[in-house]
């Protein structure tokens, strides 16, 4: 099984923007715990997987192993981090998905120089 972590602010933006609803959300990204492969893939940035999650209009950004998603069977997820980082609506969806893979650029920088 797949450990599902969301940051700090992240959770605090739902729960202030959802309200009640924000329990069905937290439940959709735990969910990936069971099911890992689930949702988009939106690019990857030094091995690391960029992928989305859909809610009514929303997005919601997680990072994975990119690896680990690719070669490893369902059974051998088990110590897979995915990291919900960023929401989005619709219209900031690029926006968002830009500012994600400029921070992995630098952190990738940083971590080869």
């Amino acid at each position: 099984m797949a450990r599902v972590e969301i940051i700090e602010s992240l959770e605090k933006e739902i729960r202030r923007k959802f309200k009640k609803e924000s329990i069905r959300i937290f439940e959709l990204m735990k969910s990936l715990e069971e099911n890992p492969k689930k949702g988009k893939l939106l690019g990857n940035v030094g091995g690391i997987a960029i992928k989305e999650l859909k809610y009514r209009s929303f997005r919601f950004y997680f990072l994975a192993d990119g690896l680990k998603l690719k070669i490893l069977s369902k059974e051998g997820l088990t110590d897979l981090l995915l990291r919900f980082v960023r929401m989005s609506d619709k219209k900031s969806q690029q926006k968002a998905i830009k500012e994600i893979r400029k921070i992995l650029v630098k952190i990738a920088l940083r971590a080869s120089g």
